[in-house]
C-alpha cells in the first residue's frame, strides 16, 4: 500500500511526456513478461498422407489371343441374270421376285419354246438326209471295189488298188469323206438346236436369294438382256480391316487361301437384331494382297457359311448390309494380362501396388499391349496373378511412392 502510495506519489510529479512514456514502458514490459511465461503446446508428428488409388486385380492367362474387328455383310457370289436366247416369257416362277428365296435348279422363267422346238425337227431331218448320204457313198464305195475285183480277175491283173488320188477317186473314197463331213455338221447343228430350246428354261445357278427382278410374263427378251440379279446364300463374306499390328496376331494369316479347308482359321461372327445379339461360326478365307489405299489397313475376308440357316434359339438370317463384329482366333500365348484399357499407362507401363517392409508402394512395370478388345486390353508383362494394379488417375507419380488402396479395390 505505501508502494503505491509512493508510485502514485511520485508518477503524479512527472510532466505529461513522462508520464506517457512511463505507460508505454509497462505495458512493452506486460507484453515480453506475458510471451516469456505462455504455456507451450504439446509438439506432435504430422499426418502423413498418401494417395488413394482404386486398383484391379491383375487377370493373367493362357491361351489363344482375340483379334477384334468389324465390317459390312456382302455376298460371296453375285450374278446379273441374262437369257441365252431370245422370245417371249411365257411364265415366272413365284420365288423369282425380289428378296424370294430358290434353290439350286430351280426354275425361275420359260421363253416360248415353238421356235426352237421347229429348228431341232428341221436339223434332225437335215441329220437323216446326211445320213443317207453317207449310206449311198459307202455302197458307191464298196460297187466300186467289187467291179475292181472283177476288172482284175478277167484280165488277169495282179497289180493291188492304186492308192494315189486317181485310186482313191475310183472308189468314191473323197465323196465319202465329204458326206460324212457335212454328217457331222448337221449333227452339231441339231446339238446346238437342242441346247437352244434347253436355254428357254432359266434356272437357278445356285442356292440364293433374288435380289432384284426386271421381267415378268409377255415380255420379249434378248440374249444377254439383264432380267434380274441373284446371290448366293451358301456363304457371305465380311471384309475386316485389321492393322498391321492386329494382323501379325493372327497365326497363318498368310497362309490361308481362297477355297482351301485346310488353311481355314476359326473365327465368330455376331450381330444385333431386335435388341439381341446373335452369334455365326466363320472362317478367315484370306486376306487381301494389298493395302487398303484408303485407311492403310490389311483387309481380311471372313466367310459365314450358312448365314440363312435357322436354328432353335429362334436366330434370324445374316442379311446382307448388317454392320457385324468378328472376333478372329489369334496366335498362342503362353502368358498374358487382361486388364481395363485405363490400367494401361502412356510409355508402356502399368502401376502395380506391392508391399514393401510396412508400407504399400506403387512400382512402375512395362507392359507391351498386344490386342485391345471391347476397353479391355491384352499386355505382356510380369505380373503375379491376383496382383493389384492401379487403375484410378494419380497427378504425381513416382516409381516407389507409398499409396494406400481404397477399401474393395474400386472407390
Amino acid at each position: 500500500m505505501n508502494i503505491l502510495r509512493r508510485f502514485g506519489t511520485t508518477f503524479g510529479r512527472l510532466g505529461n511526456l513522462q508520464k506517457g512514456l512511463a505507460i508505454i514502458g509497462v505495458g512493452v514490459l506486460g507484453f515480453v513478461l506475458l510471451m516469456v511465461f505462455r504455456p507451450r503446446p504439446e509438439h506432435q508428428e504430422p499426418t502423413r498422407r498418401m494417395p488413394l488409388v482404386t486398383t484391379v486385380p491383375a487377370d493373367v492367362r493362357s491361351g489363344n489371343l482375340t483379334v477384334r474387328g468389324s465390317g459390312t455383310v456382302r455376298p460371296k457370289s453375285e450374278i446379273v441374270l441374262s437369257p441365252q436366247v431370245a422370245g417371249r416369257v411365257e411364265w415366272v416362277a413365284p420365288a423369282f421376285a425380289s428378296g424370294g428365296r430358290f434353290q439350286r435348279g430351280d426354275l425361275l422363267l420359260s421363253i416360248e419354246t415353238a421356235d426352237y422346238e421347229n429348228a431341232v425337227e428341221a436339223a434332225a431331218a437335215t441329220v437323216a438326209q446326211r445320213q443317207v448320204e453317207v449310206m449311198q457313198w459307202e455302197q458307191e464305195r464298196e460297187l466300186a471295189r467289187e467291179e475292181y475285183e472283177r476288172l482284175r480277175a478277167r484280165e488277169g491283173i495282179d497289180a493291188p488298188p492304186d492308192s494315189g488320188a486317181l485310186g482313191s477317186l475310183i472308189f468314191r473314197e473323197p465323196q465319202l469323206q465329204a458326206a460324212k463331213a457335212s454328217l457331222r455338221s448337221a449333227e452339231a447343228r441339231l446339238d446346238d438346236t437342242h441346247l437352244a430350246l434347253a436355254r428357254t428354261r432359266i434356272t437357278a445357278p445356285f442356292d440364293g436369294v433374288v435380289r432384284a427382278k426386271s421381267v415378268d410374263v409377255g415380255q420379249y427378251v434378248a440374249p444377254g438382256q439383264n432380267i434380274g440379279a441373284l446371290y448366293d446364300t451358301g456363304e457371305v463374306e465380311i471384309v475386316v480391316p485389321l492393322t498391321d499390328r492386329e494382323a501379325a496376331l493372327v497365326e497363318g494369316l498368310w497362309d490361308a487361301a481362297a477355297g482351301e479347308t485346310d488353311t481355314r482359321i476359326p473365327a465368330t461372327a455376331s450381330a444385333s437384331f431386335g435388341g439381341r445379339t446373335y452369334s455365326w461360326d466363320a472362317y478367315v478365307d484370306r486376306a487381301e494382297a494389298a493395302l487398303n489405299p484408303e485407311t492403310r489397313t490389311v483387309d481380311v475376308v471372313v466367310r459365314v457359311p450358312d448365314p440363312f440357316l435357322r436354328d432353335e434359339s429362334g436366330r434370324p438370317p445374316l442379311l446382307l448390309g448388317t454392320w457385324a463384329d468378328v472376333d478372329i482366333r489369334g496366335a498362342f500365348e503362353e502368358r498374358y494380362t487382361a486388364l481395363p484399357r485405363a490400367a494401361f499407362r502412356d510409355g508402356g507401363a502399368v502401376w502395380v501396388v506391392r508391399a514393401v517392409q510396412e508400407d504399400t508402394v506403387l512400382v512402375i512395370e512395362p507392359a507391351e499391349a498386344l490386342q485391345e478388345v471391347e476397353g479391355e486390353v491384352y499386355l505382356r508383362a510380369d505380373l503375379e496373378p491376383g496382383e493389384p494394379i492401379i487403375v484410378s488417375p494419380l497427378a504425381v507419380v513416382t516409381d516407389g511412392m507409398a499409396v494406400r488402396i481404397a477399401e474393395g479395390g474400386r472407390q
